[in-house]
């Protein structure tokens, strides 16, 4: 997959080319195999991830058609506000991918993790963006992926014992 995601991206296809995105592909591969460790959660590549990737996507689009429709009102009703977003992800991994998906998404930027983790500071544009101590949509779905991959690293990790 890796290669083919370099091929299609590069769009070259003589051997020398061919060649160096093999060897780069392998390296990556080898690098990334060698930093497999138990204990720590590492991202497989399965239905549930692709899954949480096409909801992103759509998320992105619908807040690309918020931000325009902010922008292009002829009163410009921007209303910047910081918030605290709840944050129920257990790892540093899951906490981050929260935190990217919320700066991926137009009209919000993740500025800080809180210390514990629980907390992300938030800057959103307008204030309907944000969202209170009930958390989000975004939290559950990246927290159940968290809990899929932390079950789906540790059954991989005790066949690597065994």
């Amino acid at each position: 997959m890796l290669f083919a995601l370099w091929l299609a991206l590069s769009g070259y296809f003589n051997a020398l080319q061919l060649g160096l995105g093999l060897t780069a592909c392998a390296l990556v591969i080898g690098l990334t195999a060698r930093m497999r460790q138990p204990g720590v959660l590492f991202l497989h590549v399965n239905w549930r991830l692709f899954q949480y990737i096409g909801w992103l996507l759509r998320e992105i689009f619908y807040s690309n058609l918020k931000v325009a429709q902010i922008i292009l009102d002829p009163k410009l009703p921007i209303r910047p506000v910081l918030f605290w977003a709840p944050a129920s992800q257990r790892s540093d991994i899951g906490r981050v991918i929260f935190a990217n998906s919320i700066t991926l998404t137009p009209g919000t930027i993740s500025l800080d993790i809180a210390e514990q983790g629980d907390q992300i500071l938030v800057h959103a544009l307008h204030e309907g963006m944000a969202w209170g101590k009930e958390g989000c949509e975004m939290d559950a779905r990246v927290r159940d992926l968290e809990k899929h991959l932390t079950d789906l690293d540790k059954h991989l990790t005790m066949e690597a014992a065994s």
